[in-house]
């Protein structure tokens, strides 16, 4: 699995030609969640947990320090194949260490339940969708976890 997360002010995700906002919050991370075709739900347990104690919100300093538990922060939460990308032959990118859709769309869900069980405030995009993401950085802290 893989996570690029960005610490935002806010964001937002629109699913593409309904105009309806499916996921939008406030102080916190926005969360790309990559699956790779060898991933399995204990990964995906380890990185939610790995996620949920992420110590760069900031403290009282301005210092990274604390987790989006402790300041209240919430996340979003968007599934993105594509950060399985292999471009290094060509230029037109191969995706074929992603995981198929049906499994990729379980091990997404366990990593959102294992979140919420962990007590962070979670929001989703729509799985499989296109999608228009608007994110106000706030850093910008962008930081990239694999399994």
């Amino acid at each position: 699995m893989r996570l690029v997360i960005q610490r935002v002010k806010s964001a937002s995700v629109e699913v593409v030609g309904t105009k309806k906002v499916v996921g939008k919050i406030g102080k916190g991370f926005f969360v790309l969640v990559g699956v790779g075709k060898n991933d399995t739900e204990k990964k995906a347990h380890q990185l939610a947990g790995k996620l949920a104690k992420l110590r760069v919100m900031s403290d009282e300093f301005g210092k990274m320090n604390l987790s989006v538990r402790d300041v209240g922060a919430e996340v979003l939460v968007v599934s993105q194949f594509t950060l399985y990308a292999y471009a290094k032959d060509g230029n037109r990118p191969s995706f074929i260490e992603a995981a198929d859709p049906k499994k990729a769309r379980e091990i997404y869900e366990h990593f959102i339940d294992k979140l919420k069980n962990l007590g962070v405030k979670v929001e989703t995009g729509s799985f499989g969708e296109y999608m228009k993401i608007n994110t106000e950085l706030d850093g910008p802290v962008t930081i990239i976890l694999e399994s």
